[in-house]
Formats: C-alpha cells, sequence, structure tokens
C-alpha cells in the first residue's frame, strides 16, 4: 500500500514509518525542508509541503492509498506565549485543512485519512471517566482540538473515511514526555507533579503505532477513536510505577506553584486530568499489547 505520512520525523511518525517500511508498504513522507524531498535512504520517499502556507506538493501524492496526519508543533516544546499558542493551532488547522483539501482535489482520493487530535479534546476531567462520547472541553488544547477535527471536512465530503486519533501520553524513552522524565527518575530526581492526584492516559509507542495502522486497515472505523490504554492512571501511580521499574527512588515532587513559574499557562495541561478509556477501539476488537501502565511503562524503559 502507498502510505503518505505527516510528521514523520516524530517520535510516533517515525516508529510508524519504520514499522509501514518493514512490512513492505511504500512510504510517502510529507516534510517542508527541500533538502528531505526526494527518494531516502530508508526508500521513503519525500514530497515537498508547508502547512501553515497552505502550499503542498499534490502530484507527489498520486497514488496514495491511505494518510497518517501527525504534524503540529510540540505542545511541551516551550512556554505558550501569545505567538507560540497560535503556532500551536496553526501548525494543526492550518495544515489539516492543507491536507484535506488536498486529498479532497486528487482524481483518486485515499482511501482513508488517520487524522491526528488528542485526548485534550476533552479539557480538564478531573476523575471522572471519559469515552469518546463525551463532550469537548473548553480550554485551549480543547478547542485546538475541536478546530483540528473539523479541518479534516473537505476530505470527509469527498468521500474519504476519517479517523481521528486522540492520543493520549505516549510513553517512550526515544522521545516525548518519556525523553524528559527518565533521565531525572536515573539520577534519583522522579517525583509526583503537583499533587500527583491529576489522571494521565498513558499507551506505550509500540500500541500507538498499532493502533494507528489498525485504523488504516479496518474499513468500518471512522470519527474518534482514543489512542490511550485501557486503564488511566494519576500521575502520583505513574512516578511510583517508573522509579520501580527503574529501581530509584520518587522521594521529589514538584509543587503546582512551582510548575507555573516555570512552565507558565502550560503548567496547567501537567496538572490537569484526562481519564480517558479507549471504548471504541475496545469495541472494534483491537487487542493491547500493553494494557497497563505498568506494561507500557516496562516496554518504556
Amino acid at each position: 500500500m502507498r502510505i503518505a505520512v505527516t510528521g514523520s520525523t516524530g517520535l510516533i511518525g517515525s516508529a510508524l514509518v519504520r514499522s509501514l517500511l518493514a512490512d513492505g508498504h511504500e512510504v510517502v513522507r510529507l516534510v517542508r525542508q527541500r533538502s528531505r524531498t526526494g527518494v531516502q535512504p530508508d526508500g521513503s520517499v519525500g514530497v515537498g509541503w508547508h502547512p501553515q502556507l497552505m502550499q503542498i506538493d499534490r502530484a507527489g501524492l498520486h497514488g496514495v492509498e491511505a494518510v497518517v496526519h501527525l504534524a503540529g508543533a510540540g505542545v511541551g516544546d516551550r512556554r505558550w506565549t501569545e505567538a507560540y499558542r497560535q503556532e500551536i493551532r496553526d501548525s494543526r488547522v492550518l495544515g489539516t485543512e492543507t491536507l484535506a483539501a488536498a486529498l479532497a482535489d486528487l482524481k483518486e482520493p485515499p482511501r482513508v485519512l488517520v487524522s491526528g487530535s488528542a485526548v485534550g479534546f476533552y479539557g480538564q476531567t478531573g476523575d471522572r471517566v471519559i469515552d469518546e462520547e463525551a463532550p469537548p472541553g473548553d480550554d485551549f488544547l480543547a478547542r485546538v482540538c475541536v478546530e483540528w477535527e473539523a479541518a479534516t471536512r473537505p476530505a470527509e465530503q469527498a468521500g474519504v473515511r476519517v479517523a481521528h486519533a486522540r492520543t493520549g501520553l505516549v510513553l517512550s524513552a526515544d522521545g516525548g514526555a518519556g525523553a524528559r522524565l527518565f533521565p531525572l527518575f536515573r539520577l534519583g530526581l522522579g517525583g509526583r507533579l503537583g499533587d500527583g492526584k491529576q489522571y494521565w492516559s498513558v499507551i506505550s509507542l509500540a500500541d500507538e503505532v498499532a493502533a494507528l495502522r489498525y485504523l488504516i486497515d479496518t474499513p468500518e472505523l471512522s470519527g474518534p477513536f482514543n489512542l490511550a490504554g485501557p486503564e488511566p492512571v494519576t500521575n502520583g501511580e505513574l512516578t511510583e510505577l517508573i522509579g520501580r521499574a527503574l529501581g530509584r527512588p520518587t522521594l521529589f515532587a514538584v509543587p503546582e506553584f512551582a510548575l507555573k513559574a516555570v512552565l507558565g499557562e502550560m503548567a496547567v495541561e501537567v496538572v490537569g486530568s484526562h481519564r480517558a478509556i479507549p471504548a471504541r477501539l475496545l469495541a472494534a476488537g483491537f487487542r493491547f499489547r500493553h494494557p497497563t501502565a505498568a506494561e507500557a511503562v516496562r516496554a518504556a524503559v
């Protein structure tokens, strides 16, 4: 199958591309750097696009049967200044609008678009268990997610099956939050964030990739899907699991006021709570390789 991937150099995108290539699929990477266009050393093909300028090489999408859209500015990469908030929003919404319009304009659109989203769609939900039927929240990231998902509409109207992958916290030592947390834990400096009572919906990198591929390969699946393990845990519980897996103490705690001083508005997400479960994936028959947080942590470390 010829599959296009945006965000292919990120944690999830890199792992997905490796998995697809290993199984003999042809991968088209949508890339912004001109130096990365053309045939790549791993056999994938780079095709140019510039999402925030709403530009894309539509000829490079010819023959694509599936698209996985993961591109977006990192939520935890910088403090949320007004300019960076706009970048977080535009990188997702404008990029999705650009891609969806290009797919709709193809003579033969792909069969499926798996488009990234996040459990942040639901806003802060405390200890309440939420599935895909829950309404959207009203904080910054929730509003971004609503716009992000709505931006796929041109592709849907052109007959493309669209699945929204509402991803939780992907655990891996190679990138994302794990790449920042695990070194601290190895030094014995790990600990809970805030009071540790906030729920985090975690998923192993292997299960994230498998779920994305399941959404590609299962023709009856469309709409939102929570890509998170079946058992969300609190930050305090996750802290203990990581410490236990690494054989290190977890005595430290970072108070909420300190997080706000260092992270600014982004601290709301760190101490916020998302107790999302993958109800629709489970109902569709998807089986997690690492269904518990403990298994996901062990896989990551």
